[in-house]
């Protein structure tokens, strides 16, 4: 699995809450639409203003390469630059090991990933 986490940016609240409005037909269509993708993201962070945090999960490295050519993707880079990011950060984490982290009897795990 792949995830990508950014941070976007914006000139102001409101710019930031137009692009939250004008992106979310977007991400349905990327959940529902793009083989792969098992979660996508764009949400407003609620503690700085003007910041949206980005959450993706891709199930492999050719989902997330097919997302880059697909329609929706084209479609959310023009609609976050019809609005204006002011700064950027992202990255893409390969995930090999994964597990809840809750245990069966709902606690938080103690070991993380032990020799499995």
């Amino acid at each position: 699995m792949i995830i990508v986490s950014a941070v976007l940016d914006f000139e102001s609240k409101s710019a930031r809450d137009k692009v939250i409005e004008i992106t979310a037909d977007i991400q349905l269509a990327t959940r529902n639409e793009e083989e792969g993708c098992i979660s996508y993201c764009f949400a407003a962070d609620p503690c700085v203003d003007n910041r949206i945090q980005v959450y993706e999960l891709w199930e492999t490295e050719a989902s997330l390469l097919a997302h880059f050519s697909h329609h929706t993707y084209h479609q959310m880079v023009e609609a976050l630059n019809s609005v204006g990011i002011r700064s950027t950060e992202n990255q893409m984490y390969l995930i090999e090991k994964n597990k809840s982290v809750y245990d069966e009897d709902g606690n938080a795990r103690k070991v993380l990933f032990a020799d499995d």
